[in-house]
């Protein structure tokens, strides 16, 4: 079990107060926060269904939110139940060998006197959002709420570095799209919106309950946290904003690519027509001379053949300068 524990600690006036127990005996744990406003911090990676089991009946949580919690592929939601607050964030991060975003989750859990975070994949780790949280006493006295701002100031903030990402990864796209060279850029293109979709679940359905704790309208979350979580609902909404202008540009680009295949393809046949053109004349010069007829034109004339040939090569000259005059070849 104390490898699921990534960290536990007691907060007492916004200090970090050792507690004489061990890691997992969390109805010691909890029993220590005895003072008004004392609260405890359990952050779990990726537990059991009994690890986690053994956390809900020491804080009393839902089996319902247990669930969840456990199953870790819900969308972002804020849910109250007797005792306490069940939130979901999607996390992100970004790989940028695979130019590829990968999606993980966090889960909190907060009572009067408790927070449980529980934690699925690799992005969004949360010792740095801890350590923020313990520097600033004024925050951390709000108590369960801070902790609660903290993980999901963390989260978005890894949102907007996600997108940077994909920004430099639609530019690209945009520099090859409009390149001279012929590109084939549509695979890229729909990976790419398939990314900027996974993207746009994590953060559209997350402003709902930024909404609600910005308002002071949840229990259990001291409304003069109201305006750090306006902070993190703006930053949210420019996320949100962002994945809708990478969006835009990517089906832009790709209408643009489609458009450019038309061009180049219609460059193509002007390409062929005009090579045929060049060789079709000089074969109906010598398929008119090659007929088996008496009476024909300089037929018996002895600069006949001569004639021909130079008629042939005159007659492509012509449409080659022609055809390079219009463009076409």
């Amino acid at each position: 079990m104390d490898d699921v524990i990534v960290d536990s600690a007691l907060y007492r006036k916004g200090q970090r107060v050792e507690v004489d127990c061990f890691p997992h005996e969390f109805d010691k744990f909890r029993a220590e926060a005895t003072d008004e406003g004392d609260f405890v911090w359990v952050g779990l990676y990726k537990p059991s269904e009994s690890e986690l089991g053994d956390v809900a009946k020491a804080f009393g949580l839902h089996p319902l939110a247990v669930e969840d919690a456990l199953k870790a592929h819900q969308r972002p939601k804020l849910e109250r139940y007797q005792g306490s607050l069940f939130l979901t964030l999607k996390t992100l991060w970004y790989v940028d060998a695979d130019d590829a975003v990968e999606t993980g989750e966090i889960n909190v859990f907060a009572g009067h006197d408790f927070v449980v975070t529980v934690r699925h994949g690799r992005g969004s780790e949360l010792h740095s959002a801890r350590a923020r949280l313990e520097s600033s006493e004024k925050i951390l006295d709000h108590g369960p709420g801070a902790v609660i701002y903290a993980v999901c100031d963390s989260v978005v903030d890894g949102y907007g570095v996600v997108l940077d990402e994909l920004q430099v990864d639609v530019d690209e796209i945009e520099s090859s799209v409009f390149s001279p060279e012929r590109t084939n850029d549509s695979n890229r293109i729909y990976v790419l919106k398939r990314e900027i979709a996974e993207a746009r679940r994590a953060v559209l359905p997350l402003r709902d309950p930024m909404r609600r704790f910005a308002e002071g309208l949840v229990d259990r979350v001291d409304p003069e946290a109201g305006p750090f979580f306006r902070d993190v609902l703006d930053h949210l909404n420019q996320a949100a904003d962002a994945i809708d202008t990478l969006d835009s540009l990517l089906s832009t680009a790709f209408d643009a690519h489609l458009a450019r295949i038309t061009v180049q393809q219609n460059d193509d046949m002007r390409k062929i027509s005009a090579g045929a053109a060049l060789v079709v004349v000089p074969t109906l010069i010598a398929g008119i001379y090659g007929m088996n007829f008496k009476y024909m034109p300089e037929l018996n004339w002895y600069l006949g053949y001569p004639f021909a040939l130079v008629l042939m090569v005159a007659a492509s000259i012509g449409l080659l300068l022609l055809f390079k005059k219009s463009g076409w070849l």
